[in-house]
Parts: C-alpha cells; sequence; structure tokens
C-alpha cells in the first residue's frame, strides 16, 4: 500500500472495464472482465467502474455479473442524465453489496451546443431531476460534469452546487479532452473547494484523459488541491489517448510521499500482473518503456548503468523490481524444464492458467525449446499470453504451409478448425502475408478491413519469437489481434484468426455510437 497512516487516504477510482474498454479494439469477454474485476479487488481498489448499462445487453450483464462476485470494492455503473439510464443502472447493480450509481451530463458550450442541443437551463435542470432520481435508488451517487475543464466558470459552479443538493455524495471534474495543464486543473479543484458553500458534504474526484501527456499530472494536482479520489485505468487504456495510469500513480505517491502526503488502499506488488491480465484481456501490448509496468522499466543496458547497478542499485533505481511485482531473480527455463518448473514460473510471472491450459502451454514451451538456443522471460510471457487468447475461439489455426521467395506468386496452404469443421484451402497473394490473409478469408468470408499489421522480435537474435499485432474494422467495429511464434508467418496467422475471434465476440454486443461514454 502506498503511503503512511499520517498521510491523506486518497480513493481509487478504476475505470478500466468501462473507459478503458472504449478503446477503439479493446473488446473484453465478459469472463476476462470478471477476472480483472476480481484482481482490482485483491489489488485494494476502492471504486471499480464495471460498464455502461444501457449501452448494450454485454455491459449491462458485465455489470450484473461483476456485482455479484465482488465483496470489498464499490461497484460502479455509468448513467447518462435520462432517467432510463439510470434505472438501467440500478437494475445492473441490483446485487452489488455496495452499489454506486454515476451520472454525467456535458456542461461546456461546445457540449451543450453541438451534442446535447440544450440550453444551459436545461442542463442545470437535467443535472437536478438526474441526481435526484439517482438518490432516491441508491445512497451512493456520483456526478459529472462532462468537459468540465473548458466549462464556463459560474455555470460550472451551479451544475456542482445543485448536484451536492441533490445528493450527490461525488463530484467528478473530468479533463474530458486532456486540454488542461497541471497548474489550471490543480486550481480550478481548489476554486470549486473554496466557492461552493456545501462542497464539504461530497468527494471531489479527478478524471483525466491523456491527449497531451499531462492526465497523471492533472490527477496529481487534483488530489494536491482537495480531491479525494483519482478515476484512472490499468495501462493508462482509454478513449483516444487514454486515462491517467492507475499504476503511475499509486507508484508516484509511494515514492514522493515527501512531497505528495497521500495513500492509497493499492498493494503496488500486484500492478505487473494487473497491467499483463489487462494487455492479454484487450490485446494491447505495453510499450517497453511504459512506466512502472513496462519490460524496459527495470532494465539497463548502458556500461555506465550497469556498472552503477552492481556497485549500488539506487544509482539508477527509485524503486525496487519487487514493489511493483518484478521479481529480479528467476528460473532459467530451456528444453531440459520440467513440467513443475515452467508451472512456478509462469505463477511468479502473474498468470492463472487451469491445469488444461498450462498443460497446452507448456507442450508450446517444450516446442519451443527445442527451436531456441535461450529462452527468455518475455518468450514465456507471449506464448502463455497467445495461449490465453485462445479460450473461447470459434476459428482456430490447425496448419500452415507457405511457399515465397522472389519468383511469384507466393502461395499459403493453410487449414482452419472453424466450429469444429476443418476446412482446407491454398491461396495466392503478393506476399506470402498476402497469401495466408486470402486463405483465411476463402475459408472464413468476412467484411472486415485490415487496419494494422505489425510485427515485433519478442527477443533479440535471429531465432526470435515473432509477435504479430492485427488490427481488423467492420461496420464500425475495430479489434485488435496478437499471435506469436518463431516463424512470423504462423505468428501472423495467428494475429488474424485472433482478431476475426474477437470481432465476432464484438459483434454480439449491440452499443450504438452514441451511447459511448467520453467522461
Amino acid at each position: 500500500m502506498t503511503g503512511t497512516q499520517d498521510a491523506k487516504q486518497i480513493k481509487i477510482f478504476d475505470t478500466t472495464l468501462r473507459d478503458g474498454e472504449q478503446s477503439p479494439g479493446a473488446s473484453m469477454t465478459l469472463e476476462e472482465k470478471l477476472r480483472i474485476a476480481e484482481m482490482l479487488e485483491d489489488m485494494g481498489v476502492d471504486v471499480i467502474e464495471a460498464g455502461f448499462p444501457i449501452a448494450s445487453n454485454g455491459d449491462f450483464e458485465s455489470v450484473r455479473e461483476v456485482a455479484k462476485i465482488i465483496d470489498k470494492s464499490i461497484i460502479c455503473g455509468l448513467a447518462r442524465s435520462g432517467l432510463k439510464d439510470i434505472d438501467r443502472a440500478w437494475e445492473a447493480l441490483t446485487h452489488a453489496k455496495r452499489p454506486r450509481i454515476h451520472t454525467f451530463i456535458s456542461t461546456s458550450p461546445v457540449h451543450m451546443k453541438h451534442k446535447l442541443q440544450m440550453s444551459p437551463e436545461e442542463v442545470l435542470e437535467a443535472v437536478v431531476e438526474s441526481v435526484t432520481h439517482a438518490r432516491n435508488l441508491c445512497g451512493d451517487v456520483e456526478w459529472s460534469a462532462e468537459d468540465a475543464t473548458r466549462t464556463e466558470w459560474d455555470f460550472l459552479c451551479k451544475c456542482v452546487d445543485a448536484a451536492i443538493r441533490c445528493g450527490a455524495t461525488t463530484i467528478n471534474i473530468p479533463d474530458t479532452v486532456g486540454y488542461a495543464t497541471p497548474e489550471e486543473y490543480g486550481k480550478l479543484i481548489a476554486d470549486l473547494i473554496a466557492t461552493i458553500p456545501n462542497s464539504d458534504k461530497a468527494v471531489f474526484s479527478t478524471h483525466c484523459h491523456n491527449d497531451l501527456g499531462l492526465a497523471v499530472a492533472n490527477s496529481l494536482a487534483g488530489i494536491a488541491n482537495g480531491a479525494g479520489q483519482i478515476e484512472c485505468t490499468i495501462n493508462g487504456i482509454g478513449e483516444r489517448a487514454g486515462n491517467a495510469a492507475l499504476e503511475e500513480i499509486v507508484m508516484a505517491l509511494q515514492v514522493r510521499g515527501d512531497r505528495m502526503p497521500y495513500a492509497t488502499g493499492v498493494v503496488s506488488q500486484q500492478l505487473t500482473a494487473a497491467s499483463r491480465l489487462v494487455s492479454n484481456a484487450t490485446g494491447f501490448p505495453v510499450q517497453y518503456n511504459k512506466a512502472i509496468v513496462g519490460k524496459n522499466a527495470f532494465a539497463h543496458e548502458s556500461g555506465i548503468h550497469q556498472d552503477g547497478m552492481l556497485k549500488h542499485t539506487e544509482t539508477y533505481e527509485i524503486m525496487t523490481p519487487e514493489s511493483v511485482g518484478v521479481h529480479q531473480s528467476s528460473l532459467v527455463m530451456g528444453k531440459h524444464s520440467g513440467r513443475h518448473a515452467f508451472r512456478k514460473k509462469i505463477e511468479e510471472m502473474g498468470f492463472d492458467l487451469g491445469p488444461n491450459a498450462i498443460q497446452d502451454a507448456f507442450v508450446r514451451f517444450k516446442e519451443l525449446a527445442d527451436r531456441k538456443k535461450q529462452i527468455y522471460d518475455e518468450d514465456i510471457v507471449a506464448l502463455v499470453s497467445d495461449e490465453m487468447l485462445r479460450g473461447q475461439e470459434k476459428i482456430r489455426l490447425v496448419s500452415l504451409a507457405v511457399v515465397a521467395g522472389t519468383k511469384g506468386p507466393q502461395q499459403a496452404t493453410l487449414s482452419l478448425d472453424v466450429d469444429g469443421e476443418v476446412r482446407d484451402t491454398t491461396a495466392t497473394g503478393n506476399g506470402p502475408v498476402d497469401a495466408i490473409f486470402n486463405a483465411i478469408h476463402e475459408l472464413y468470408p468476412h467484411q472486415a478491413n485490415l487496419q494494422l499489421y505489425q510485427v515485433h522480435a519478442v527477443t533479440e537474435g535471429t531465432d526470435a519469437q515473432a509477435e504479430v499485432s492485427v488490427r481488423l474494422e467492420q461496420n464500425g467495429k475495430a479489434v485488435t489481434g496478437q499471435g506469436a511464434d518463431p516463424d512470423t508467418l504462423v505468428a501472423s496467422a495467428r494475429a488474424y484468426v485472433n482478431a476475426l475471434n474477437r470481432l465476432l465476440v464484438k459483434r454480439d454486443k449491440t452499443a450504438p455510437v452514441a451511447l459511448t461514454a467520453t467522461v
């Protein structure tokens, strides 16, 4: 946990399952959401925003099922100011032991004019009506002024004052478009608390987006000026450039308690495991130099840095790897390693696989070890992550053979298992990857458009595993699939098939674009 006993306690509100999933291509299954919710509760997160119940039946079910299994954390459902939205959120929260309704409406001139097409008077009336209705249903109500940082000061004060008078227990001041600077945002929080007569009756909250890369800095400025809650996501995922990153906030408070005397209830040793879990579920890789949880966060290549580290770790590390769940010492894995050692290794890395998945992953590990001279941690992460993505596949890669070279056309012979039926074909293309994708399209016809094809080596060397990312888009829905294999072409096929499976999952969601919340 961060901070000391004398430090002010800050609530951590995690919106990975709601705002995080709104990242294009970041769709998660119900099982993945439940697993993430359980980890968030184990970590000590105070509030879990589980979804936007009226957006789709899938979102409603997610909030309802999360509410059933979580005991300690507050479970929150998002709702616009309409009474039907609020009623739907409350219906989804019926089983929650600690429910919260989170209702919002835009307050900035540009949003009111072009998005809502409502006058300020109508918006203020909606604030009163929505918060009153929500409070009659639930004792814990959060109200948000969408695009608060571009809202006229006097009108923002009126709306906040009205929300508190009507029973809101938390007031969220979102920097919805990531426009504010830390000085501006901190002053806005301080001025609101000083100006609103009944500000002491509610907890003020931050919700900062990262369009200018200032989300974490703005959030910290908010609590330095009186906010008592920070809204954030694992790995900083979210709309556009994302949200404030939970792991960065937690560790900033822990490491710099001398300048920021605040504490959270988050167990920092679980941050890396949570990062990997969310990355696996969304298909979004964590950038290597990502603060706290990136692959290189505790890596040292420079000779000068290595010399300093050998003499004293604090020369180049301001926190220990163990403090965020990274193990400095690890088992050396190779083709002679046994199943028990493999199981222990993946547990240390934060993965939780069932017996069958462990066995399948171990078989693939042994195959990889026979093909590679040296196995790195990143190889195992890519392998196990790929295995976890196979859980509920409608389409599965059976076999692939490719003919490539300077003389074309390049050719791919492919077998896919589609709903238990094995289908075979041979296709040509402008290059081996194009041939593979054409073959997949022949075996499983679809209208999805390829938006991204990206390859990177998981480790160094000519025998490195390739990790491929593929983004597909269909009817405005985008998903990202990943695949890993020492053979780049096999990894490409796996990534494309994985993206198709994710698209099929997302196709079942019925949320129209208009219901996307950008608080």
